[in-house]
């Protein structure tokens, strides 16, 4: 498939790569005084986003969302469909979005100091936690965390950092991590092949032009694609060329179709080597071994399962691409080797990775079982 192109005439200015760490504004439908924007740095000083929607109601429930590596809080807050957040709401919850270091709302994954996952679960997840608590006091606590967020989730509790959350929700990925063998595969060619040329590979077509070094990424990418559009290619086709698929692409609206390149920002790969490792190991496992200051971290997160003090949902998409029946695996693994653990698994018929999310029919099929086992802790 030939990629689309602007004319030279029109072609728009390449986009300047953030330096700074400002935030990129949230886009809403939500009265913009009830979105509080928190300033707030992890433990390490790194500049975050956190954001607390207040429904102006005291003693609800707090629910902590994480959204992906390269996704940020805007993928529970789209205007354009019922998003979580307004499901949150309308069911008695205070929702509070953490837009950790991977956020594309932040210039980390392509400027920066480089961070591996253990960073996240040691500064990022943490001090949110305990952010949120000074403010909520004695309320209850939930988190629902997508993809590597639920997967650093999970090293963050295994190493006793969060203790005391009332239940979590864990979507797509959690302790054991299972990718397609040619997805890995990819994954490790391509960070051996690139590394040398590039840093990170961009979603947006239109902010890099046609005669660039990332051209053949894209064109690799819209091979046998049925989408013309070069963003879609890269992310449902390709999944930032491992080959695997992020979404079922009949789940999204026209709207968050052409959002793509918003929710979804450059994937770094720098940070394949930690997640090569986790994959072989198919489990979380810390990458500093011999740096004291990731020693709170267990080397290996399963092992260290039994730490878990809440109950877990593990969500999955039947036609998840990209982690395949992962969460089922970790059910069943759980079962034998914690079996005293709360943890039950649900899977979502037709959907994806990411739609069930950003999919248009996600507060009608997806977002009724986050309910439900958030109301059978409360």
């Amino acid at each position: 498939m030939i990629l689309r192109t602007t004319n030279s005439r029109t072609r728009p200015a390449i986009r300047k790569v953030r330096t700074t760490a400002a935030l990129r504004p949230l886009r809403h439908r939500l009265d913009p005084a009830t979105v509080e924007e928190i300033p707030f740095r992890a433990g390490d000083g790194v500049r975050l986003g956190l954001t607390r929607i207040d429904s102006g109601e005291p003693d609800r429930p707090a629910v902590l969302l994480l959204h992906g590596h390269t996704a940020s809080a805007d993928m529970f807050l789209l205007p354009e469909t019922r998003n979580l957040v307004d499901v949150l709401l309308d069911d008695g919850y205070e929702p509070w979005l953490l837009d950790w270091r991977g956020s594309c709302r932040l210039p980390y994954n392509e400027t920066g100091q480089r961070y591996t996952y253990d960073d996240v679960a040691l500064y990022d997840i943490p001090e949110a936690v305990s952010h949120i608590r000074q403010r909520i006091g004695d309320r209850p606590l939930f988190v629902v965390a997508h993809c590597i967020g639920s997967l650093t989730l999970s090293l963050s509790m295994t190493a006793g950092l969060v203790p005391g959350l009332a239940g979590v929700v864990s979507q797509g990925v959690f302790l054991t991590p299972k990718l397609a063998g040619r997805t890995s595969l990819r994954m490790s060619v391509a960070g051996e092949l690139l590394k040398s040329r590039i840093d990170h590979i961009p979603v947006d077509f239109r902010t890099v032009g046609f005669w660039s070094k990332y051209t053949p990424l894209f064109a690799l990418a819209s091979r046998k694609a049925s989408c013309p559009d070069p963003t879609c290619q890269i992310l449902h086709n390709s999944a930032w060329g491992t080959g695997a698929s992020l979404f079922v692409h009949e789940h999204l609206s026209e709207a968050t179709h052409q959002r793509l390149a918003e929710l979804l920002g450059p994937a770094p790969l720098w940070i394949l080597p930690h997640l090569r490792r986790i994959e072989l190991a198919r489990t979380v496992v810390r990458w500093h071994d011999g740096d004291h200051r990731y020693r709170a971290l267990p080397p290996n997160a399963l092992d260290a399962a039994g730490r878990i003090d809440t109950p877990v949902l593990l969500l999955a998409g039947s036609e998840n691409g990209l982690w395949l029946d992962s969460q089922k695996l970790c059910r069943d693994v759980l079962a034998r080797r914690q079996p005293q653990l709360d943890v039950t698994y649900t899977e979502i018929p037709g959907y994806g990775h990411l739609d069930t999310f950003l999919g248009r029919g996600a507060a009608l099929d997806v977002f009724g079982h986050i309910l439900d086992f958030l109301g059978a802790q409360r």
